[in-house]
């Protein structure tokens, strides 16, 4: 494979691993060491990863990592937030869905449900977001309406921010939005690392007539830069079985209810 192939497979193993050694990526890769470290450095000065000694993390940048190269990571756990997710969504629905890997993965599950792949004249689910993969994936749903929202794409979200996405959702009603967080605790709420991102996701939660904010177990007890919202925006967190029973309480305390979803190795 070429350099440029190299790098990219390198992002997408770091995406699954959290964290790879030098030996362990230039083996696998097949490469030499020498090769990978120059590789590791190349990635590191276009702030696509960290350096650590004898290799790199996904640690502080983890969130600026363009999405295709964070789809493996938590899989399972994203994948039993997705399911019991869609398990809210009726036929007919208009669902609004942020950027992110879960709400990714929601989407992923609501496209392959067959009650919403059956032939008709009419769509049987709406998808609003202000995400491009997403809109990208679902396109190719004749069942399913695509409504994206305007705006300037976030480069490494591939959401879509600004006045015009604002617009958009301000002229539109949901019946249940799938917020994605960064960060979620009970005192703050859920939290995302960028304002503008923040101040969408809080205004598609707020156009709809349910929200939920979707986030695996990493996430709770982390902080970020800008607030979304708490019980004030949303009334139920998804999150799966890693939560603790303490913290589920205390987020029910404050009005939050909490969804803890299993994931396929518990059954």
């Amino acid at each position: 494979m070429n350099r440029h192939e190299r790098m990219n497979a390198l992002l997408e193993l770091l995406g699954e691993r959290g964290r790879v050694e030098v030996e362990e990526a230039a083996a696998q890769l097949e490469v030499s060491a020498a090769t990978m470290r120059r590789d590791m450095d190349a990635l590191a000065d276009q702030q696509l990863l960290t350096r650590t000694r004898g290799g790199a993390v996904l640690s502080s940048v983890a969130y600026d990592l363009p999405i295709r190269y964070k789809r493996a990571h938590r899989a399972d756990e994203k994948q039993a937030v997705a399911q019991a997710a869609a398990k809210l969504v009726e036929r007919g629905d208009v669902v609004g869905l942020s950027g992110g890997t879960t709400t990714t993965e929601i989407a992923r599950v609501l496209a392959t449900r067959p009650d919403f792949a059956e032939a008709g004249p009419q769509p049987h689910l709406t998808i609003v977001t202000n995400s491009l993969n997403i809109a990208n994936e679902l396109a190719v749903r004749p069942q399913i309406k695509i409504v994206l929202t305007g705006g300037v794409a976030h480069s490494r979200s591939f959401e879509l921010v600004g006045p015009f996405s604002e617009l958009v959702l301000q002229q539109i009603s949901v019946d249940i939005a799938f917020i994605g967080a960064n960060g979620i605790e009970p005192v703050m709420g859920a939290t995302v690392h960028d304002e503008a991102e923040a101040r969408i996701n809080r205004l598609m939660a707020e156009r709809a007539r349910r929200a939920v904010v979707v986030a695996d177990s990493s996430k709770i007890g982390a902080r970020c830069f800008a607030r979304v919202g708490a019980a004030d925006v949303f009334d139920t967190l998804i999150t799966d079985s890693g939560v603790q029973e303490s913290v589920r309480r205390e987020f029910a305390e404050r009005g939050l209810r909490v969804v803890a979803a299993r994931t396929g190795a518990e059954d």
